[in-house]
């Protein structure tokens, strides 16, 4: 597992180092062809994390109910970060897989309510559900890096 762990981490480095440069502006721009931005899909790949990882694990979610509501599958962008915000939602994205992987290596995700996802793969497991979170990280890293070229 530790290495479906290391991948989250540099999925999410990579991403940090595609927006760095980018102005507050930019993170909410949502160019022609997109339905979405760069912040809602950073915000967007935490509050997915959560609810795959404990919510569905019936344990208590690390982010806010606002946070989950506003960038949880099937929303939208409705609501701009300002520059403290958006600092915050990169607090969480960077720092909330090392405490999944504390949290695994605990033992709390002993539950696990099967997920059947929009791609068509059930998840039934914490195990599966990491794994399957790495492939919906690197989907949005490439839209992500999509955008990044056009802002």
């Amino acid at each position: 597992m530790n290495t479906q762990f290391e991948i989250l981490r540099k999925s999410r480095a990579l991403v940090l180092k595609k927006i760095d440069n980018l102005s507050i502006e930019q993170l909410h721009k949502i160019p022609e062809g997109f339905k979405n931005n760069i912040a809602w899909n950073v915000a967007h790949l935490v509050v997915t994390q959560q609810l795959l990882h404990y919510k569905l694990s019936e344990l208590n979610c690390l982010v806010s109910d606002e946070l989950i509501e506003n960038y949880r599958k099937g929303t939208s962008p409705t609501e701009t970060f300002s520059e403290e915000d958006f600092e915050e939602v990169k607090e969480l994205f960077i720092g909330l897989p090392d405490t999944l992987q504390e949290d695994f290596e605990a033992g709390i995700f002993n539950e696990y309510i099967s997920y059947e996802t929009s791609l068509g793969f059930t998840i039934d497991s914490i195990e599966t559900a990491i794994a399957f979170n790495n492939l919906h990280e690197g989907i949005h890293l490439g839209i992500i890096m999509a955008l990044a070229k056009i802002v």
